[in-house]
């Protein structure tokens, strides 16, 4: 080989993204050694070939090994046993990519809450045509034997970690009334209750809604349906299907519970001409 096959301890620190301390360590440790030195005045050489074993060592610390954990698996390497190593981290990174996508989708619908009331007027009611959204809708809320809206929401994680066990239930979780609650005025406690999930079966229709806000905690709720059926009735249209309740702004990003954000959307229709 000629003295261009061969990097200084510098160049080899820049085509391998690393740099000279690093590779300086990795010296002093026997992890990874300069193919050559000049006795003269102690240069150290790299090979390309070495590019590597620098890829190679990043990789494994990237997945958590520690180099005192890479030194021993260099020291003592066979095909068998990095064939063995190699499908463990594989494993463990594919967890990593299935919990980073989860995670991602996640933080995708807690930004849209936050986005999706970026522009409004809260003291407005509108009808508004909304597509629709996957969801992962529960059970009808059980409310014999003195059970309340609590025992409801305990049982909906319930039964939903019973049909999916590998579903994500980091959402947050919203409430369902049905239009013959909503147009008798009981929204008190919610019929089911429901969050929005990429991987839902169940789908909250594309539809037109009212939609109205306001501002408070869980359930303070009366005045703005009581604002929105006035609102349906005074501009032609009707209820015609179920009302979902839900907080944009909560606990997550708001720290006094008095100024969430509820959002309430009732589907609605334009009323037929008589």
């Amino acid at each position: 080989m000629t003295d261009s096959d061969f990097f200084t301890v510098s160049d080899f620190a820049k085509v391998s993204r690393t740099t000279k301390d690093t590779l300086l360590y990795y010296d002093k440790i026997g992890l990874l050694s300069p193919i050559s030195r000049d006795g003269n005045n102690n240069y150290r050489y790299y090979s390309i070939g070495q590019l590597a074993v620098v890829n190679m060592i990043r990789t494994l610390q990237a997945l958590g090994m520690s180099l005192a954990e890479i030194k021993a698996l260099r020291d003592q390497r066979t095909p068998e046993l990095l064939g063995e190593v190699y499908t463990q981290l594989m494993d463990r990174n594919n967890a990593i990519i299935d919990e980073a996508v989860r995670a991602q989708k996640l933080l995708f619908s807690l930004r849209r809450a936050i986005n999706s009331v970026s522009d409004i007027h809260e003291e407005d009611v509108t009808i508004q045509f909304q597509p629709a959204e996957a969801i992962i809708l529960g059970d009808l809320n059980d409310y014999s034997r003195g059970r309340d809206a609590y025992c409801a929401l305990v049982s909906f994680y319930r039964v939903i970690r019973e049909k999916f066990p590998d579903l994500d239930l980091n959402y947050p979780v919203w409430a369902l009334f049905s239009e013959e609650r909503v147009k008798r005025g009981d929204w008190k406690w919610p019929d089911r209750y429901y969050f929005y999930n990429p991987e839902g079966r169940d789908r909250r229709p594309g539809a037109f809604y009212a939609i109205g806000y306001t501002r408070g905690s869980y359930g303070q709720s009366d005045a703005l349906y009581r604002r929105m059926i006035d609102y349906i009735n005074k501009h032609g249209f009707e209820i015609c299907g179920d009302a979902y309740e839900e907080y944009p702004l909560n606990e997550l990003c708001i720290s006094d519970d008095a100024h969430y954000l509820m959002r309430v959307m009732i589907t609605v229709r334009e009323k037929k001409q008589r």
